[in-house]
């Protein structure tokens, strides 16, 4: 690779972390943005683990695209490995992405590893929503990560239809909770 790129398709987009050229819309082809990674210490527990984002097989994800100066492309390579393989759950691939320039282009991505015991796999929006609604880790509420993700990508001009169900379906167990306790 001549360019040395990033692909972000959750936290990164909005909080990359490290310093960049060009930030730049950008869809990754073969996988899709999922709620597939169980959380055992940031939004979740071992004991009741939470669910994050994870680029799964399928389909394409829409995103955004970093170009990192050559220079810096060792301090970017460590900080992401930092940030994305503590617990080995993602692995380090070489992206096809398309450029909201319609250049095509090849991106460092992180996508999950479907044998690691932090899959989760295909969960329907309901289960999804129960595990959210229900757990809490070290960097707060898995809800709270879950609403804060839509948004952004709302922010960004990214709709995601199965996270906004998740999200919405934690909104209405939380007031059918709420209901409940109230009576």
């Amino acid at each position: 690779m001549d360019e040395f790129w990033v692909f972000g398709y959750g936290s990164l987009m909005w909080n990359p972390g490290f310093d960049f050229e060009v930030r730049m819309g950008a869809r990754a082809f073969g996988y899709r943005r999922s709620l597939c990674v169980r959380s055992f210490v940031h939004r979740g527990t071992p004991e009741r683990p939470g669910l994050v984002l994870g680029l799964d097989r399928g389909g394409s994800c829409r995103g955004v695209a970093f170009k990192v100066r050559e220079e810096d492309r060792l301090e970017v390579l460590d900080y992401l490995r930092a940030r994305e393989l503590v617990t080995k759950v993602y692995l380090e691939r070489h992206l096809p992405v398309a450029l909201a320039d319609g250049r095509q282009i090849k991106a460092i991505g992180y996508v999950v590893d479907r044998v690691h015991a932090q899959y989760a796999g295909a969960l329907e929006i309901e289960e999804a929503a129960r595990i959210v609604q229900a757990s809490v880790g070290q960097s707060g509420p898995n809800d709270a990560y879950v609403r804060n993700t839509v948004a952004h990508l709302k922010e960004m001009g990214i709709r995601d239809a199965w996270l906004e169900g998740v999200s919405s379906h934690v909104e209405a167990l939380q007031a059918d909770a709420a209901v409940a306790c109230a009576s």
